[in-house]
């Protein structure tokens, strides 16, 4: 099964299993995480899933919507690694990915 490593706002590391058809988002939601809210669902209606995505995958993400890059705007914490978890579905071939979990705006 493949592997997802999320960083906390704590700066703690943990590496969770991934079932096939999950979004990064409900991987670290269904995992305990509670510090990312997801408070739409995964709907694409708010920032509060924001994550920082480990650079080296970036070529392996799908390309971002115009309404993901219209809610990372309203963060103070956007980097250009900047994503909203629930528009990054989890395959094989992320395998590894490491995110942190963005700082609460």
């Amino acid at each position: 099964m493949p592997k997802l490593v999320v960083v906390n706002r704590s700066g703690e590391e943990s590496a969770i299993d991934v079932e096939n058809g999950l979004t990064v988002m409900e991987a670290i939601r269904d995992n305990g995480f509670d510090e990312l809210l997801a408070l739409c669902g995964g709907c694409c209606s708010c920032a509060t899933c924001h994550i920082h995505v480990d650079p080296a995958f970036s070529d392996k993400l799908p390309k971002m919507s115009e309404d993901e890059d219209d809610l990372l705007e309203s963060s103070d914490h956007r980097v250009e690694s900047s994503r909203l978890s629930c528009q990054l579905p989890f395959t094989d071939d992320l395998d590894g990915l490491k995110v942190t979990i963005a700082p609460e705006d």
